[in-house]
């Protein structure tokens, strides 16, 4: 008899797919949501370096914020190199450029026209850099962007709320704002204006309603202090937030969008006084302003920093050394021989504080900085649109640094802010959002 062997097949089991991985990154940003002890750091900083609270209240002077929130934060970053704090993630164009600066002011000293100022200014302006890489560094995700944001904006708030509260308007030449705590009235406006879209994201890009709250409140305060600060480049600088918002800021709605700025003009236009609109039509009727007429206005100035840059290409006259080129080298110093008074100011223009200081390399490494940041924000908002829906905030946020940094940038166009925080503190927020988004939209691992 035949032996019939029975075997016994395998049930057929359908193919498993591979389930992607989240890189360690990815996952580690999954699990970080609450403020550290660096974060808290950086957030004082940011509260001291924008918003002057020490200033505002002396009592925290005794505590030395500054220092002590630049050294901890810088330690902290030190000790949490690793997942999303790694240095390496800080690697773009911008980082290039803004290490670049440090270099070249560096090499600006030996040639300044006075040394010890050049070389004061380097190392101020290296703590700069420091604390720009420190506070791009500690950004895990998008959340800690937006307190860091928040922070940024609520410490203008509240320096322009003190402001407010403790400067008085009054008749005649007292019609606007003048010295304050640390910034003078056109370098307020220039803040002002680069934090008014950090209001406009809380208000028009979050769902939390205190937040909506205090943000409706900030615009609010916010717009009075520009209005009060009596700043032709401010009120232009306005404009050019309020254009770039209504054609830029496509991941919000344009009727909320235009809703938004007509918030701001009603409350510009009900605390503008005739005085102020009278100031702002000189923009366009300039024939009385002394910027054009005077040796001390803004365009003879601007004439002569590139004439300082025309002569000194390479290294320019040394960082921070501006106001010295006009006290001894301008055409203007030889009034001194005959007794006459020489006055020692400033650019009143970033770029040609920066081309006279540093020359044309120093000029070139500058607008370098601000193009890249543009850049890396634009390429943000396309990687974001690829990644779909769950990346919208980073095209928002995006957006909102965009608009802050052309608030900067034009309002600075009339000022000599180089080497201010409020920059750098702009920078390192591009910095981190570069590279938070990369991160976050990166394909998963298989």
């Amino acid at each position: 008899m035949a032996r019939v062997r029975i075997t016994r097949e395998a049930p057929a089991v359908a193919p498993v797919a591979p389930v992607p991985r989240m890189t360690p990154a990815a996952s580690s940003v999954s699990r970080v949501t609450a403020w550290d002890l660096l974060l808290i750091c950086v957030a004082v900083y940011l509260a001291t370096s924008i918003g002057r609270i020490h200033q505002l209240f002396p009592i925290l002077s005794l505590f030395k914020p500054v220092l002590l929130s630049t050294v901890l934060a810088s330690g902290l970053f030190l000790l949490q190199r690793s997942g999303q704090r790694r240095i390496g993630l800080l690697n773009s164009a911008t980082t290039t450029c803004l290490l670049g600066l440090v270099v070249w002011g560096a090499l600006a000293i030996p040639t300044a026209l006075n040394q010890g100022v050049a070389f004061q200014f380097w190392i101020n302006f290296v703590r700069t850099v420091v604390m720009t890489l420190v506070i791009a560094g500690s950004v895990r995700h998008a959340r800690d962007l937006s307190r860091l944001m928040f922070v940024y904006c609520g410490a203008t708030v509240v320096y322009t709320g003190v402001v407010l509260s403790r400067f008085q308007l009054g008749s005649g030449d007292n019609w606007r704002l003048g010295r304050l705590y640390y910034y003078d009235a056109n370098d307020m406006a220039t803040l002002l204006a680069s934090a008014m879209p950090f209001a406009l994201y809380f208000l028009l890009g979050q769902r939390h309603r205190v937040v909506r709250i205090l943000a409706v409140v900030g615009l609010a305060i916010l717009a009075v202090g520009l209005i009060r600060s009596g700043s032709r480049g401010g009120f232009i600088a306005l404009l050019a937030v309020i254009m770039f918002v209504l054609l830029g800021f496509t991941m919000i709605s344009a009727r909320a969008r235009l809703v938004g700025l007509i918030g701001i003009l009603a409350v510009v236009f009900a605390s503008a006084s005739d005085r102020y609109w009278k100031q702002m039509q000189t923009i366009f009727n300039p024939q009385q302003d002394y910027n054009l007429t005077s040796d001390a206005g803004r365009l003879k100035v601007w004439k002569r920093g590139l004439g300082y840059m025309t002569d000194h290409p390479i290294v320019g006259v040394g960082g921070d050394n501006f106001g010295i080129a006009e006290g001894t080298i301008s055409p203007l110093a030889r009034r001194a021989e005959r007794g006459l008074g020489v006055h020692w100011g400033a650019a009143h223009n970033t770029f040609v504080q920066v081309g006279a200081e540093l020359g044309v390399p120093g000029l070139l490494l500058f607008i370098g900085l601000i193009v890249t940041a543009f850049q890396s924000l634009r390429r943000v908002t396309r990687r974001a649109a690829r990644a779909g829906p769950a990346a919208a905030d980073l095209s928002r946020l995006a957006q909102a640094l965009m608009a802050a940094l052309v608030g900067f940038v034009v309002g600075s166009f009339f000022l000599s802010l180089a080497y201010t925080d409020m920059l750098y503190t702009l920078i390192a927020l591009t910095i981190a959002l570069a590279k938070v988004a990369r991160v976050a939209t990166a394909p998963a691992r298989v």
